[in-house]
């Protein structure tokens, strides 16, 4: 669908104020501000008031908006159509709550399947870190955070050094994906793992965060560093992988040790099922063992 330009109602123009407050990106703006001006020119041809909306126009403009872009792009544009929904419904313009009905369609294949470490890999991984060293301290605890706990980045870095019961071994993650706070066991290597970290790499300082950054005024980790640290120990180590291979690692061992799916989607903080079930690729032993009939 062609955009052109086109003035757009007052309450588009005010959402985008609302928006562009809360995200502060400006190619992220555009791009609300692309898709939102695409579908008033939707509703102006086809004589549809915005208040009077259906759900099936909105899936009709999505798939003529939506036809020449990639499934990441499409995503991404429906995610900002949802969020503009959400306001409308909450603003009072519209009388139905359609964000949660504007969903991806199924997804039967993946083009680019699950990436994950091999025990040998792991371990090569884990052993290459030199704990004299307070960066491969902090490294290495936070490796053990996304390879045990299946933690992604963002919630390893917002971990605080309140989240953490040493005597419970548990680990509390307040903020996740599928907006669920989850309590979490804390394995005996990780716990030693963030305690070798404390003791020996973790700066004296006011802040509450785990992890921080080694030079003064030793503030908290930013949102690149997690991934950062992680993927030198992996470039080092001759591994073409990123972090989030260790949290692919972790679901495949759940599905190794015999974890229901639904027990999968709880400890990954998936939002619903189906993202679980798109996250496991097929486990190879598994398979030999019921198709070839071979003891592994």
């Amino acid at each position: 669908m062609t955009e052109t330009a086109n003035k757009i109602p007052e309450v588009f123009e005010q959402y985008l104020d609302y928006y562009r407050a809360q995200v502060r990106r400006k190619k992220t703006v555009q791009g609300m501000r692309k898709i939102l001006s695409s579908l008033n020119l939707y509703l102006q041809k086809s004589n549809i008031a915005f208040c009077k909306i259906t759900i099936e126009q909105i899936d009709h403009f999505l798939a003529l908006y939506n036809k020449d872009y990639s499934p990441g792009t499409s995503r991404m544009y429906r995610s900002h159509l949802r969020k503009f929904l959400k306001y409308l419904y909450l603003e009072g313009y519209i009388k139905k709550d359609f964000a949660p009905l504007v969903v991806s369609p199924p997804e039967f294949a993946r083009s680019k399947p699950p990436k994950f470490l091999r025990p040998k890999e792991v371990e090569k991984l884990f052993s290459s870190l030199d704990f004299s060293d307070t960066k491969d301290l902090r490294t290495y605890a936070t490796m053990h955070l996304a390879y045990y706990l299946g933690l992604r980045p963002r919630e390893i870095r917002l971990i605080t050094l309140d989240d953490i019961l040493f005597r419970q071994k548990e680990i509390f993650i307040r903020s996740r994906k599928n907006y669920s706070p989850a309590q979490l066991p804390l394995p005996d290597d990780t716990i030693k793992a963030i305690t070798a970290y404390i003791v020996g790499g973790r700066p004296v300082s006011e802040h509450r965060t785990l992890f921080l950054q080694l030079i003064p005024p030793y503030n908290p980790v930013n949102k690149s560093d997690i991934p950062s640290f992680i993927r030198a120990c992996m470039k080092k180590n001759n591994l073409p992988s990123s972090t989030y291979w260790l949290r692919h690692s972790y679901a495949q061992n759940l599905l190794e040790s015999g974890a229901s799916l639904y027990e999968i989607k709880e400890m990954m903080g998936h939002k619903n099922i189906c993202s679980s079930r798109r996250y496991l690729s097929i486990h190879i032993n598994l398979m030999r063992e019921i198709i070839l009939d071979e003891t592994v």
